[in-house]
């Protein structure tokens, strides 16, 4: 895994949830292609719909009871996920420079559910999309798979395997859907979440303490994530025990008011 330094995000955050898909298809134009899509399962159906992340045509298809659009990826959805910029972040393999080429780089997009998008549905539509990206995992023969809301790249059949995971055990595949960003700023280095608003409304932030790497920091951190996607944001301040023995952690909610969301500080300490 690699974690960048980075003195805070240099492009914001993308509100909305979407994902990129890097991998080929048979040459079977439009008609093969949602016959592929029908045998998948995905009631693939042509709409008018448009939307920035994705060239016209738009399919939408349908897994359980949610839906996503695809279409081959718009231009700026292929600036916003250069894996050469500063500000995005990759997990495992990296891809080759012809990654962008034509016809390589799909654009799915989850639709937003009837009615309020509580945290409670929102999850469980996620889920149910994620569900349906490993069929188009499959169907593309992904290599990578890039999460916007976390600006991250990962393998792809890491994420397949990671997504069997969650369904077997039920824990959320952290990794390929959070980036652990390391930054500079005065007293030491921080590590800090991006993508864990989406679940949880709030990102984790923590000092790496003297002696620690960050990969040290990275697996501690990602265990409190991992309890936000469970159990929700942490509402008031708390003290745990930590990983190693007489190990603690303090975590203390903050608003930030620049935008209204919110950052779990996380400090570590030990009473050995």
């Amino acid at each position: 895994m690699r974690t960048e330094s980075s003195n805070r995000p240099i492009m914001p955050v993308v509100p909305e949830p979407f994902a990129l898909i890097v991998g080929r298809m048979d040459d079977g134009g439009e008609a093969g292609f949602l016959g592929a899509l029908r045998r998948m399962g995905l009631r693939p159906e042509t709409v008018t719909t448009k939307d920035r992340r994705a060239e016209a045509s738009l399919i939408r298809v349908r897994f359980g009871s949610t839906s996503a659009l695809i279409g081959r990826a718009s231009a700026y959805a292929l600036d916003l996920a250069d894996p050469l910029h500063p500000a995005t972040s990759q997990l495992a393999s990296r891809l080759d420079e012809t990654w962008r080429d034509a016809g390589r780089v799909w654009a799915v997009i989850p639709e937003a559910a009837g009615g309020p998008d509580t945290a409670g549905n929102l999850a469980m539509r996620l889920r149910e999309f994620f569900k349906a990206m490993v069929l188009l995992i499959d169907l593309f023969d992904a290599s990578h798979i890039f999460w916007a809301p976390a600006r991250l790249w990962t393998d792809a059949p890491q994420f397949r395997n990671a997504i069997a995971e969650m369904l077997a055990s039920g824990m959320p595949p952290v990794l390929h859907l959070i980036a652990f960003r390391r930054s500079d700023a005065p007293g030491g280095a921080i590590v800090r979440t991006r993508g864990l608003a989406l679940f949880g409304g709030q990102e984790v932030e923590g000092r790496i303490p003297a002696g620690w790497t960050v990969a040290e920091m990275v697996r501690r951190l990602a265990r409190l994530a991992l309890d936000i996607l469970l159990n929700g944001p942490v509402a008031a301040p708390r003290r745990l025990r930590g990983l190693d023995p007489g190990e603690w952690v303090s975590l203390t909610p903050v608003a930030d008011e620049a935008d209204g969301s919110g950052t779990v500080r996380v400090e570590f300490g030990s009473d050995l």
